[in-house]
């Protein structure tokens, strides 16, 4: 599974989660075609941790939060200690970057509201001081601190690091389509340099930046705060880390909002197969918009969505072969790598359509790649100068550490191909390609899928958006189904996740359960 993060985001709340390139991919392995393994849903149920804290992670615990300025205005920011490695507390540590913004009333103070945007690798801080701070409710910012805490390996906890702004221009450039055996090549020694890097740079952490880590560092944090229990609020990946502590520690959830949801329970080739057919969902809705207005340049009124796609399609060779100018001050041109993450960029929220209709134009008429060349960066986190974010390694680090790879070979690639074009003719084969990354990664995965029960936790809100394209929803629908105490709640529409994107409907009911406790009747749908 691949993810991104854009300005958007900080908006939504919503993360990629499996983007197009050269980010990391998760799966089970298998030597030929999907296999009954590779494929199914798991049967292994996460088990719940002991209710009483280990004598040798009471210092963390009973820690004291130091505040300080963050130097934006009415928030504090501190750093917290957990173990880098949990079976060895004693071992070392890992610094944790939180910040919060105190409820500001009236109202009784309900405690802190944790808020996560996924990724993995998005920046909570980041998220939480540009929109989440700001921007949620009055009346939920009034009753809750807003809380963040960046991940182990993400943004201001100890980023895990791998290539400088050059290398990742290379490496994001890189042609995820191979034509031959060079271009296979090409491509592989992109993934292996790529890790190699993440290798050199953050030899220990990589091994200790699981999901399940930082779901126990979540509930440090939560101590520390003096909160008997987590109210946590968690888009895309956010979900798979807000039900992985509900799962750990299902005595002490009290409101989480689970929005965009993952299924842990499936192989990472299910997932990035099911990743694929959500994004050619988005782009049919997408195309279908599209020759509805007067701009459209891949088709007018009464085109079929599949020649839409075609056209696409072809837009996409004529780059792979004839890279444009973009203007861009670095000389990067705009082929076929990058045009297909701008397209992407542009799926995760039908607000961005009239922009990708604008960029596609000059492109196709004009020859000027400045506009998907703008919608890439933004979904890479690549500043003006040149600069990268750490999200592109961190949600390497993740993704590879939490499932076994996808795919093992080049081999096993080609063989999934028809599979991958099956479930979307537009971003099928590239996002085939993208899965084999974590093939080359310097540390094993300690994860596997997993079934999420959290039995004997208190209700919890699974939100899924019936045309999500990173997060289709049907891993919404099996989340809730998995926890005991799930309910599952539907929006009907476009876009990755639903909460603070325009509904009415899905506001009132997630500001409720907040607020008041009470979850969402069963089989609620909103559009």
């Amino acid at each position: 599974m691949h993810t991104r993060r854009s300005s958007r985001s900080l908006r939504t709340g919503g993360i990629l989660l499996t983007a197009a390139l050269l980010v990391s991919a998760c799966s089970a392995s298998a030597s030929t075609g999907p296999s009954t393994s590779a494929t199914a849903a798991a049967e292994v149920t996460l088990a719940a941790l002991p209710e009483a804290t280990p004598a040798a992670l009471a210092p963390y615990y009973g820690q004291k939060a130091r505040w300080r300025s963050c130097g934006v205005p009415g928030f504090q920011c501190a750093t917290l200690k957990a173990p880098l490695d949990y079976a060895k507390p004693g071992a070392g540590d890992v610094r944790l970057a939180v910040s919060r913004k105190k409820a500001t009333g009236p109202g009784k103070r309900l405690g802190s509201l944790f808020v996560n945007p996924g990724g993995p690798g998005g920046s909570a801080v980041g998220y939480l001081q540009a929109y989440a701070g700001i921007g949620y409710p009055a009346a939920v910012r009034a009753r809750y601190d807003m809380v963040a805490v960046d991940p182990r390996g993400v943004a201001r906890s100890e980023p895990v690091e791998c290539l400088d702004g050059r290398k990742m221009d290379t490496y994001t450039q890189t042609d995820t389509t191979p034509d031959d055996a060079r271009e296979t090549t090409q491509l592989v020694d992109a993934y292996k340099e790529f890790a190699e890097a993440c290798g050199a740079h953050s030899p220990g952490l990589l091994r200790h930046v699981s999901t399940v880590e930082t779901a126990r560092d979540m509930d440090i944090v939560r101590a520390v705060l003096g909160d008997r229990k987590l109210n946590y609020v968690g888009a895309s990946y956010g979900t798979f880390l807000g039900a992985t502590y509900a799962g750990l520690f299902p005595g002490r959830v009290g409101r989480l909002v689970l929005d965009g949801a993952m299924d842990p329970s499936l192989p990472a080739r299910r997932m990035n197969l099911d990743q694929t057919a959500g994004f050619e969902t988005a782009f049919q809705s997408f195309a279908k918009d599209c020759v509805q207005q007067p701009d459209c340049p891949l088709g007018g009124k009464g085109t079929p969505t599949a020649e839409v796609g075609r056209h696409l399609r072809a837009v996409f060779r004529k780059l792979d072969a004839h890279p444009i100018p973009t203007g861009d001050a670095d000389g990067r041109r705009l082929g076929e790598a990058l045009a297909t993450t701008g397209v992407i960029a542009a799926m995760y929220d039908e607000s961005s359509w009239a922009q990708l209709r604008e960029a596609l134009t000059s492109a196709m008429k004009d020859k000027d790649g400045a506009g998907l060349l703008m919608l890439s960066d933004s979904y890479y986190e690549r500043d003006a100068g040149g600069r990268y974010s750490n999200l592109m390694p961190a949600n390497a680090a993740v993704n590879c550490l939490d499932l076994p790879p996808a795919y093992g070979s080049p081999e096993e690639v080609e063989r999934a191909l028809p599979s991958f074009e099956k479930a979307s003719p537009v971003f099928g084969e590239g996002l085939a390609w993208a899965s084999l990354s974590c093939a080359y990664w310097p540390v094993r995965a300690t994860g596997e899928p997993h079934r999420i029960e959290a039995r004997g936790a208190a209700p919890i809100v699974v939100v899924g958006t019936t045309r999500d394209p990173a997060t289709p929803y049907r891993w919404a629908r099996a989340l809730a189904a998995q926890l005991a105490s799930g309910r599952l709640l539907t929006y009907e529409g476009d876009g990755h996740t639903a909460y603070g994107r325009g509904s009415s409907c899905i506001d009132s009911v997630i500001d409720t359960y907040l607020l008041r406790g009470t979850p969402p009747a069963e089989g609620k749908r909103c559009s």
